[in-house]
């Protein structure tokens, strides 16, 4: 089955930065995964974040407000 990764926020520096984190610790784990942009305010409320950049793995979010490093999201992404 094939991970869907959510990138939540607006396109800010730290977001992108999030995005190419994700994607790099996805690569490295050999998963079979989709990455999403989730720009719209609204879809973004929907999944009660306040704070962005945020990362969403299958629909549940993982983590709010900040850039963690690579070895970090790996971790996140193992524990789905």
């Amino acid at each position: 089955m094939k991970m869907k990764i959510q990138i939540l926020g607006m396109g800010c520096p730290k977001c992108q930065k999030l995005t190419e984190r994700a994607e790099q610790a996805a690569r490295e784990l050999g998963l079979s995964y989709e990455l999403v942009k989730v720009t719209d305010p609204q879809e973004i409320m929907s999944f009660g974040v306040m704070m962005t950049p945020a990362l969403a793995v299958n629909g549940k979010v993982k983590l709010e407000g900040k850039v963690p490093e690579v070895e970090e999201v790996k971790k996140l992404l193992q524990h789905v």
